[in-house]
């Protein structure tokens, strides 16, 4: 069953000879000058440089997220004790990594501690700590879970604040 024909005169008869209009081409996303392209290359070259530096600088600095994670180790020790040697060894190897090595290596007892407390604007080591940590390398001895705490506080102070090799 098909509807009955219409009539040639049907619908509005102002309409009759009326064309519908034809949309225009999507309008495109990318750039249509030059210079938006050159805009787009300079900002891409920008933030390729400044991953770069950031990567870089992230991985500059992998001794010091090594460090506190062993001297953070160190402070979940069960125990209780922490050895004072272990904590001056971890500051030894991170500044070994971070200075020269004719700088660091002939280091010991308070000159060692004045050279990490002259590393940071605000000195972490108090003068309490830099006695233990002057002569932890000929004591050997263990501290209790406050004191070594607060000393292990100090060292993760020194391992995220000491100044930029690159500065020297």
């Amino acid at each position: 069953m098909s509807a009955p024909p219409l009539p040639g005169s049907f619908g509005n008869y102002a309409l009759g000879d009326f064309v519908e209009l034809v949309a225009p081409a999507d309008v495109s996303w990318w750039p249509q000058t030059a210079g938006w392209w050159w805009l787009g290359a300079l900002l891409a070259g920008f933030a390729a440089c400044r991953g770069w530096r950031h990567l870089r600088l992230w991985y500059r600095n992998r001794y010091r997220r090594e460090a506190a994670a062993r001297l953070q180790r160190l402070a979940d020790a069960p125990g209780g004790e922490i050895p004072v040697a272990d904590i001056n060894r971890l500051l030894k190897l991170a500044a070994l990594v971070a200075y020269s090595r004719e700088r660091v290596a002939r280091l010991s007892g308070e000159e060692w501690v004045e050279f990490l407390n002259r590393q940071c604007a605000a000195p972490p080591f108090s003068p309490e700590q830099g006695r233990l940590l002057a002569l932890a390398t000929y004591t050997g001895g263990m501290i209790g879970s406050d004191n070594g705490r607060q000393l292990i506080a100090a060292s993760l102070a020194w391992v995220h604040e000491h100044g930029n090799p690159a500065d020297d």
